[in-house]
């Protein structure tokens, strides 16, 4: 007689389990929730502040934020103060002390 070809069915159950068994994707870490008081903010608005006057130049909104360790929506935070208060001025895309 012939033979048979081989089909998948014919497949061993355990090499058919590996093919379809796939990693759960990882959890994806918790933001970190930012306190927007007026105490926090002005802790913030000094770190830019301390970040710019370090630097000496005018800096952009991502150069600011990692020259002071802060997040972005931080350091903005902080420069809204700033500009408030009259310490900021910018230039193009850039930040500078007044």
């Amino acid at each position: 007689m012939a033979e048979k070809k081989a089909t998948k069915a014919a497949e061993p159950k355990e090499a058919a389990a590996k093919k379809t068994t796939r990693k759960a994707a990882a959890p994806k870490a918790a933001k970190a929730t930012l306190a927007v008081n007026a105490e926090n903010v002005g802790f913030k608005a000094g770190d830019v502040y301390q970040a710019l006057a370090a630097a000496q130049k005018a800096l952009n909104v991502k150069e600011i934020a990692k020259a002071a360790k802060i997040s972005e929506e931080e350091t903005l935070l902080g420069l809204g103060w700033l500009f408030k208060e009259g310490k900021l001025q910018s230039t193009d895309d850039k930040v500078t002390l007044a």
